[in-house]
């Protein structure tokens, strides 16, 4: 115990000194809070995490200039992981252990984030947002993993319901060989049976890939009335140009991940008809608050920016997580952000969160949009 008789300034200097390391918490000092990253920079899949690392980052800047979280500064650690899961477990090890981060934001992909939960869990480290929506990262609820997004299930069953609706019944399914396409081909499997039906062909293309040759000779022989696609923008593309060589002009339906713009782009004229599940708001309409804050963020930035649902999604899920720090309080720890972000739901802007001890799911918000001409996406 400390005798502080002979000297009681150096007494309190050295108490100062005691509490601050009693409560140190890892990537938070007296000025800053450090945020991890990992997601695929590079590589086919690199235009996802370069769009959200992007809105996080604008949103973070913003926050800094107007004085951070209780006077301390957001600093952002992103790798890149190339879409990888090895890579993402090995990215966040280091973030965790080599950069001593508070948190993390902004993964990408159901089997890597999957692969570094079973990390970030036992480091008790909160992941906000991850761009997923496998039932892997929400049953059982993980204390440690918020979703900020609905999930597949929740996407698959609006794309079923209405190709049903319209009297489709020869539905086939096009999925990529991971965890994000094989829990959207359970979620299209589990919908249909709802319907007293399955699917009437399915097609595999392996992760990373856009070998697609035998997907299409498999999937355009059953003649489907309709296609739905778990795959990301490459592969789709090359599917959806390869069946049409081959003269199928099927209906083609794809899930939120594939990213609209990119899928447009990549695909041109061939993109027109295709139906896309989304799970964020239009970004493209500022009458909701938080899309009229990401609008204007983004564009101080680069005058020239394109809104974009990743780059939406992005500055969501980094609102979410500061949110969670300001409710955390001036003397955050990781179990106070977990506490404060499962106190209530969250009203980002009009996009509302639901967190509790419960569920962390986030939001069941679907909508279904269309390609019209020249990229142009109709909801």
């Amino acid at each position: 115990m400390l005798k502080c008789n002979s000297n009681l300034v150096l007494c309190l200097v050295t108490l100062m000194l005691l509490y601050r390391f009693a409560y140190a918490e890892p990537g938070v000092t007296e000025s800053t809070i450090t945020i991890g990253m990992s997601s695929p920079l590079s590589g086919p899949n690199g235009a996802y995490g370069l769009e959200m690392h992007e809105a996080i980052s604008a949103l973070i800047a913003k926050t800094n200039e107007e004085g951070g979280i209780y006077g301390r500064a957001i600093e952002l650690i992103t790798i890149d992981d190339g879409y990888e899961p090895e890579r993402a477990v090995a990215n966040t090890e280091k973030l965790l252990n080599e950069k001593k981060v508070f948190a993390l934001i902004g993964y990408y992909g159901s089997s890597s984030t999957t692969a570094a939960m079973k990390v970030f869990s036992v480091a008790k480290a909160p992941l906000v947002g991850a761009i997923s929506g496998a039932d892997t990262l929400r049953t059982p609820v993980e204390r440690y993993m918020f979703n900020a997004r609905a999930s597949y299930a929740d996407e698959t069953t609006a794309i079923v319901n209405q190709l049903v609706s319209i009297g489709l019944t020869k539905i086939a399914v096009f999925y990529q060989n991971d965890g994000f396409g094989k829990s959207g081909l359970n979620g299209v499997s589990q919908a249909l049976k709802k319907h007293n039906m399955q699917p009437v062909v399915i097609g595999v293309v392996e992760r990373n890939s856009l070998d697609v040759a035998a997907a299409v000779a498999t999937i355009s022989a059953a003649k489907p009335q309709a296609v739905i696609m778990v795959t990301l923008y490459k592969p789709t593309a090359a599917f959806v140009k390869q069946m049409k060589a081959l003269g199928v002009y099927t209906q083609f339906t794809t899930l939120s991940p594939v990213g609209a713009d990119l899928l447009a782009k990549e695909l041109g004229t061939d993109a027109r008809g295709i139906a896309i599940s989304q799970v964020m708001p239009y970004p493209w309409d500022d009458t909701l608050p938080i899309v009229k804050e990401y609008q204007r963020v983004m564009k101080k930035q680069n005058k020239n920016y394109k809104p974009s649902y990743y780059g939406l999604e992005g500055f969501i899920n980094a609102r979410i997580l500061i949110e969670g720090l300001k409710k955390a309080g001036k003397q955050p720890d990781r179990e106070k952000l977990v506490d404060a972000l499962d106190s209530g739901n969250l009203d980002i802007g009009g996009y509302i969160v639901k967190y509790s001890s419960d569920t962390h799911n986030g939001s069941k918000f679907v909508e279904l949009t269309v390609l019209g001409n020249s990229g142009h996406l109709l909801h």
